[in-house]
């Protein structure tokens, strides 16, 4: 179990971490959410003590990291993909980090042969791919055989078969009772491996919940509707106490996982429907609703802010219409 209490970390004026205060809890992954500069890797780099807070606590298994013996024991982690000497072998850099916590060497041929690095284990890693680093660094966070594993964005640089793989390793871990606690900025990979979400922005708890409860509490589900007979149907949903979002449009809308009622309503009043479709929020949706006002870097499709769409400015070069014929380098 990781616990943050108050945690605060300052660099000046600025406040990377504002008495932040959750848990990260075993048997679940915990996803670790929030725009660029939103404060999630630096409180990383505390629950590891590579920074030290400026107050408030954290706690691995109810002590500080620096209190553990043989820290890879208890905690694994993958910050950052190359954080090795490239004159080593991906053998002997594990090595030296198994002797150093007391981990036997047979461990190393083990965590290897779990990432599929075994071909190139005694190759030097100054010459890995990014994606050969990220399994590197998988193998040294699991070297340990730890209770507890911290990933920062661990998918990055993998192809479809390790992004494959590295999800239902986080499950497997999980599901034996480990604390797995990854941050990523993919929302669709997210979607699909964490159970429990926790979201900061500006260095402040904004969200610290099941992935079900944050999309339904941070977006919107409907369900939409296309009939040849328009009238009768928004007679039918309106006797019914539906209301209907925007009877105007072409397909009709109406909020709520009620597709079932909405069918079942049509039925009794022979009324042909061409589509019925449940349109529930995705993870990204719900994230970019609870976060805008949280975001430190705005683009803006390259106009200053607040000119309109295609609106040319004073002393600007015509913009081009990019098309079928615009070669893209």
């Amino acid at each position: 179990m990781i616990e943050l209490e108050g945690l605060t970390k300052r660099y000046g004026e600025k406040v990377a971490v504002n008495n932040l205060s959750f848990t990260v809890r075993p048997g679940i992954i915990t996803g670790f959410l929030g725009p660029n500069g939103a404060g999630k890797s630096t409180t990383m780099r505390m629950v590891l003590g590579l920074d030290r807070p400026t107050s408030g606590d954290v706690r691995i298994d109810g002590k500080h990291y620096d209190q553990l013996k043989d820290p890879l024991t208890y905690i694994g982690a993958l910050l950052e993909a190359k954080a090795w000497h490239g004159g080593r072998s991906a053998y002997n850099h594990l090595l030296c980090l198994a002797q150093s916590n007391g981990i036997p060497a047979s461990r190393v041929r083990e965590v290897l042969d779990t990432v599929g690095l075994t071909a190139v284990a005694r190759k030097k890693t100054k010459g890995f791919s990014l994606g050969m680093g990220q399994r590197l660094g998988i193998a040294g966070a699991l070297l340990g055989d730890p209770r507890m594993l911290m990933f920062d964005e661990p998918v990055n640089g993998l192809d479809p078969e390790g992004i494959h793989w590295i999800r239902n390793l986080m499950k497997t871990l999980a599901a034996q009772g480990r604390t797995v606690f990854v941050s990523s900025h993919l929302m669709s990979e997210m979607a699909l491996t964490a159970d429990h979400l926790v979201v900061i922005g500006q260095g402040r708890l904004l969200a610290d919940t099941s992935m079900a409860e944050f999309i339904a509490e941070n977006s919107r589900s409907y369900v939409r509707i296309r009939t040849p007979q328009r009238e009768q149907l928004l007679d039918a949903l309106q006797g019914a106490g539906i209301k209907v979002a925007e009877p105007g449009a072409e397909a009709l809308e109406v909020d709520g996982d009620i597709a079932q009622a909405v069918g079942e309503l049509a039925a009794r009043h022979q009324i042909v429907l061409h589509e019925l479709s449940p349109q529930r929020a995705s993870l990204e949706e719900a994230f970019m609703q609870l976060t805008a006002e949280s975001v430190e870097y705005h683009a803006h499709d390259g106009q200053p802010p607040g000119a309109a769409p295609g609106q040319q400015q004073p002393g600007q070069p015509p913009q081009q219409p990019w098309g079928s014929d615009w070669k893209r380098g």
